[in-house]
């Protein structure tokens, strides 16, 4: 395997599902996967999640459900966002649940459905306030009336999305009064959901039938009890003692100040570490935190250590935790974003590792 990969704890995912149960009473969980589970691997992910007993998974394009589904994952996976017309054919085949925010594509839908002789689960979005995609809440009586005659579709659900539940009350509870404007329209014998992470965490209330939780299932929100799941390791490639005056990496950007061991680990930003952490970043050695130092490349990075160590010694690029120069939240911070960006960015060419009580389950080469 390469000297390089990502663990992932399925102990830790199991203690994030049970807090955010917890959290809402018990209803529903749909469980977030898209975008490989968030660089986690959505396949593994998502068996584990069906094995913990979610009700489903949610993915935002149809390969990815494609995916799920050649897996052999046969729990229900929801199509977030909005169905474009030309894909009504692909998703029936793929076997998913399609998202509905146009009438154009309900229309499409339902005569690929009925050309099948299917009756084709959806679900509709609603638009609540955030005005990206979704029938306007405004509009839920006409949208019914001009849903009930398409006979190739059976409308399982209805769900809207929070725009910002981790800052904006005033306008979080707006979007819980529209969509209540909804469930008045359509009334009872629908799924409900509406709440993401941020809505689990602050608006519990508002958990309905079910809850989405994506972000949180990979325990990259700091300060509620949850647990990252993941760690990057890596085990050097070389290692040197550099002497003073040395340049290192592209550009020469750090020199050494005097007789420097240098670690170089097999990983870059090809595998998802952000080239702006050169220089900021840290990685973990036996409990400790050692600089990154020099440029990062495309499949390198150098890290200043303390002495010698052995080519079998493994790094944690990545903690699992929240530590502000090793972990993926740390990352965010340094960069200026959030931290689903570094973690959606773990490249599919490391290999992943996943263990269950310490032992390994399951493995998939990148």
């Amino acid at each position: 395997m390469r000297p390089a990969w990502l663990e992932v704890d399925l102990d830790a995912l199991a203690h994030n599902v049970a807090l955010l149960r917890e959290r809402v009473g018990g209803v529903r969980l749909i469980g977030v996967v898209k975008a490989d589970a968030y660089g986690h691997g959505s396949v593994e992910i998502g068996r584990e999640l069906v094995r913990l007993g979610v009700w489903g998974l949610a993915v935002a394009t149809v390969g990815e459900g494609r995916r799920l589904r050649q897996a052999g994952i046969t729990a229900p996976v929801l199509l977030l966002g909005g169905l474009h017309p030309s894909q009504a054919g692909e998703v029936l085949e793929a076997g998913l649940i399609p998202s509905l925010s146009s009438l154009e594509a309900a229309f499409a839908l339902d005569q690929a459905a009925r050309a099948l002789g299917l009756r084709a689960q959806v679900q509709l979005k609603w638009d609540t306030g955030m005005g990206r995609v979704g029938f306007s809440w405004e509009e839920a009586a006409q949208v019914r009336r001009a849903l009930e005659g398409l006979e190739g579709l059976e409308v399982g659900g209805h769900y809207s999305h929070f725009a910002d539940a981790e800052a904006n009350e005033s306008w979080s509870r707006s979007q819980i009064a529209h969509f209540e404007a909804v469930r008045e329209v359509w009334g009872p014998g629908y799924l409900y959901h509406l709440c993401n992470t941020a809505g689990i965490l602050n608006y519990p209330e508002a958990a309905y039938d079910a809850v989405r939780p994506g972000i949180s299932l990979y325990g990259l929100w700091p300060g509620v009890g949850l647990k990252p799941i993941a760690r990057l390791l890596a085990r050097p490639t070389l290692v040197k003692c550099l002497p003073p005056g040395r340049s290192i990496g592209y550009g020469g950007l750090y020199t050494t100040q005097g007789y420097e061991w240098i670690a170089t680990l097999p990983v870059g930003y090809a595998d998802g570490m952000p080239r702006l952490l050169y220089n900021r970043a840290t990685v973990r050695l036996k409990g400790h935190n050692h600089p990154v130092v020099g440029r990062i490349s495309m499949d390198q990075i150098t890290v200043r250590i303390p002495e010698r160590v052995g080519l079998d010694t493994v790094f944690e690029v990545v903690t699992p935790d929240f530590d502000p120069g090793s972990s993926l939240c740390g990352w965010a911070e340094l960069t200026g974003t959030v931290s689903y960006e570094p973690a959606v960015r773990l490249a599919a060419r490391l290999p992943r590792v996943y263990l269950r009580g310490g032992v390994e389950v399951a493995r998939t080469e990148g």
